[in-house]
This record gives C-alpha cells, sequence and structure tokens, in this order.
C-alpha cells in the first residue's frame, strides 16, 4: 500500500542487529484486557535462540485480573495445576520497528502449550479460528478499527497520585472537527501518526471528537488479523509516546458524564480474487443477498455477543441515549444512531459496528462479527427492514446494560458455545465474574459523597 513502511524482514533485522543500530527485540502478544505482554530481549540472543524456539511465558497471564492479580475459576492456570507455562512463538510476518523506543523491533507472537496445541482461550487464536471458518469459503475479512482516545496535560503517574481527579484535559471545549482544535495537540499527535507509520501502519487522518481533549486518529484497513495486530501496537505506542511527551491519555469507555471513547470496527468480505463479497448494487441499499445475511447474524447475536464488544464494568455506561453510542440492537444505512450502520460504496461497502468501546480487545470483538455474520449465512436469516429515524425512540431489543447482564447472556447462549466452545466460553465468563465480584466489593466517591453526610 502507498505510504506504508514494509515490516522488517529476518534478514534486515540480523543486518540492523550486526551494526547496532537494533539492540532490543520485544516479543509480545495480547492479553485478555488487550494489552501487550512479553518480554525485551538482546536482539543477538533473539536472533540466535528464541527466533526458532519460541520463548516462555507464565499461563497465569490469561487468567488474572487487570492488576495482574491471580484469581480462581480458570481452567487453564491455578494454584492447583501450578501455573506452568505456555510458549510464545514469534510470528515474523509482524516483524517491526517501534521508533518510539529507539534500537527496538517487536514482533506479535502466537501462544501454546508444550505439545504444541495452540491456547484456545488466547484472543488471537480466537480470532483465527474464525478467520479459519471464513477461509473454508474462500473468503478473508478486511477490517479498520477507529479508536478515540482523550489526552490530558498531567502525566500518567500525576494522575495516579491524584486519584484521577482534577487532571487538565487538553481541550477546554468541543473540538469535533475543529482544526483548531487538533492544533492544539498536533505536536503529539503528528509524532504519534508519524512514528506509527514508521512502524508499518498506514495513517489516515486524526480529527477531533466531542468530549474535552478527545482526538482521533484512523488507520488504512488491512486483513482482520494484520488490523487487530496494529490496533494492540498502536494503543500500546500511544501511551509511550504520551507518557515521553509527559502527557497522558486514556481509550477507557467512559471517563467522564460526556462522551465515551469509542472503538467503531469496520468489516467488510473479499474471495479469493479479491472481490467484495458484501457490495452488490443492484441490491437493496448496495447489499448483496449474503450481506443481508451476514448482517442478520450480527443483529440475531448481538446480545449474547455483547460481551466481546463490551468486556468491562465501565464499558456500559457508554450506552446512553443522544451519546453517539448504541442502545438499540438495530441497524440502518448510514445512520449513527444504529448498533449496525451499513457505509460506503461498491468496494468499500461495509458494515460498522458501533457498539465497542475504546476498552475494546480487537481479537474479540472481530471474532464475535465474523461468528455472527456466519451464523447468519448458514440460517439464511433476514435482518429486516432499517431504521431510517432515531433508533434511541425506536422499539428494537435494548443493547445489554450491564455487564452482569452481558456475561448472563454469554453464558447460556448457545451460538457462543457453537462458535468459539465451551472452552473459550467459560474463560471468558470466568473474566467477566471476576470484574463483576471486584465492582461489587468497591466502594466508590459517587457513595461517599452521596452517603458521608447526608445517609
Amino acid at each position: 500500500m502507498a505510504g506504508r513502511t514494509p515490516p522488517l524482514s529476518v534478514e534486515e533485522l540480523r543486518r540492523l542487529t550486526g551494526s547496532g543500530e537494533i539492540d532490543t527485540v520485544v516479543l509480545a502478544f495480547t492479553d485478555m484486557q488487550g494489552r501487550l505482554q512479553g518480554k525485551r530481549f538482546a536482539a543477538p540472543f533473539f536472533l540466535d535462540e528464541v527466533l526458532e524456539h519460541g520463548s516462555e511465558g507464565c499461563n497465569y497471564l490469561l487468567a488474572v485480573d487487570v492488576d495482574l492479580n491471580t484469581v480462581d475459576g480458570y481452567a487453564m492456570a491455578s494454584w492447583e495445576r501450578g501455573y506452568g507455562d505456555f510458549r510464545m512463538t514469534a510470528d515474523t510476518a509482524t516483524l517491526r520497528r517501534t521508533p518510539w523506543n529507539p534500537g527496538t523491533a517487536l514482533l506479535t507472537a502466537d501462544l501454546s502449550w508444550h505439545d504444541g496445541t495452540p491456547v484456545a482461550a488466547s484472543p488471537r487464536q480466537v480470532l483465527r479460528r474464525q478467520l479459519d471458518r471464513l477461509a473454508e469459503r474462500g473468503w478473508t475479512a478486511q477490517v479498520g478499527t477507529e479508536l478515540e482516545f482523550m489526552v490530558f496535560r498531567n502525566s500518567y503517574e500525576e494522575a495516579w497520585n491524584g486519584g484521577y481527579r482534577g487532571l487538565t484535559p487538553a481541550n477546554q471545549y468541543n473540538v469535533d472537527y475543529s482544526v483548531l482544535g487538533t492544533g492544539r495537540v498536533e505536536p503529539l499527535l503528528r509524532r504519534i501518526r508519524n512514528e506509527m507509520a514508521a512502524a508499518g501502519l498506514v495513517v489516515e487522518s486524526a480529527k477531533g471528537e466531542c468530549n474535552l481533549g478527545q482526538h482521533e486518529i484512523a488507520f488504512r484497513y488491512d486483513d482482520a488479523l494484520t488490523t487487530c495486530d496494529q490496533h494492540s501496537v498502536y494503543k500500546t505506542g500511544a501511551k509511550e509516546i504520551a507518557a515521553q511527551e509527559g502527557v497522558a491519555l486514556t481509550f477507557m469507555a467512559k471517563y467522564d458524564e460526556r462522551e465515551g471513547n469509542s472503538c467503531h470496527i469496520h468489516l467488510s468480505l473479499r474471495d479469493g480474487a479479491g472481490r467484495p463479497v458484501l457490495a452488490d448494487d443492484s441490491g437493496p441499499y448496495g447489499m448483496s443477498a449474503t450481506m443481508r445475511h451476514f448482517l442478520a447474524g450480527q443483529l440475531a447475536a448481538l446480545r449474547d455477543f455483547t460481551l466481546l464488544h463490551a468486556p468491562n464494568i465501565n464499558s456500559y455506561k457508554r450506552f446512553r441515549p443522544g451519546s453517539f453510542a448504541p442502545t438499540a440492537v438495530a441497524w440502518g444505512p448510514d445512520n449513527r444512531t444504529c448498533a449496525l450502520r451499513v457505509i460506503g460504496h461498491g468496494r468499500s461497502h461495509r458494515l460498522e459496528n458501533r457498539l465497542p468501546g475504546g476498552d475494546v480487545n480487537p481479537y474479540l470483538a472481530v471474532a464475535g462479527m465474523v461468528a455472527a455474520g456466519l451464523y447468519g449465512i448458514e440460517n439464511e436469516l433476514d435482518p429486516g427492514e432499517p431504521c431510517t429515524g432515531n433508533a434511541y425512540a425506536g422499539d428494537a431489543e435494548h443493547v445489554p446494560t450491564t455487564l452482569r447482564e452481558a456475561a448472563d447472556l454469554w453464558e447460556a447462549s448457545p451460538l457462543a458455545r457453537a462458535a468459539f466452545g465451551d472452552e473459550v466460553v467459560e474463560h471468558y465468563l470466568t473474566m467477566a465474574r471476576v470484574e463483576q465480584r471486584a465492582y461489587d466489593s468497591a466502594v466508590t466517591d459517587w457513595e461517599r459523597y452521596r452517603s458521608f453526610e447526608r445517609m
């Protein structure tokens, strides 16, 4: 693609290591919470040993809470099982520079057990399984993720030490599409854009958003696995660049009572010849019959699969009327009030899922969209009539409003178990239950302000 820096080859890595230009190699995977976890290696050691043989990591990394505390309930890892290792194997197609960390290259890892069996609950493997199902039909998924964040003039350490109170947003008013507003933080945005481009991502644009200090940097779509790999690299890299600049940015779904951070996911399908599968200019709203079934599958599975799109307590604070985050399980052509928006023309004709927030794990969300679409195709479902008005005021089913509701739907879903298997369903159900228990036992500032004196 034009403007894209090709990922490094292994031969280039050897040459750059030999010249001293690269001295560190990061091998990392995306955990359940969507974070990169792994190790930094001396580049010569990586090339001599790790590239061929892989490296080990404690399997508790897919069985902990956000604070990396060990918790009960996971089948794959526990005190009873001894918290052993899984193997991290480098996917050399993901080898790239990370310019924000000088002298460093990064690879994404696949996880397997010692007998070579893939770790089924690994987010990257969850997605691979669904992409394999598409491949059986001769199709590939093309995906783009639009990830919003909020920038604050405080450092991460200042924010932590101040209990995340009294932070100064980078913009003091709504700067949606404002060139002046983005100019206030252009040095940061420009650095993120340029260094992501040097890491192999194709940058499209940056724009202001509605909340105070809220911005979005958009990247070119790619095949689903590449997009999700790049999403994880970008999210980590943007935070690291912000920290180096003495500011903080957050992707949390709902920082305050204003607009939340979304992560709209755009998806289309291609056949083996690169032709669009979902588009048909002669069909209603430009949709092929396959797209109608694929879209209908999204609607049928959306509530059951919401846990994959909204994985945290905070995720559900976004779903409020008039917030540009959806509340209705509805679809519409170019309608931002619906959970599912049909947009584009010809080869760019695609589906936009507006449910996920900035805290989403992209591998799981895209896997959910593929699985839902295949369910609709296999059962030749029909999406019904579109919503062309205000979906917030309609009578469509409501998306789950709490993590507890989403977890219950996920647990009881025959669709989820058929698509992902019991092991994956139970694993991510445990994640949700752990998060819910932690929240249920916490006492919040809201409760103290409400009750300390007046109750």
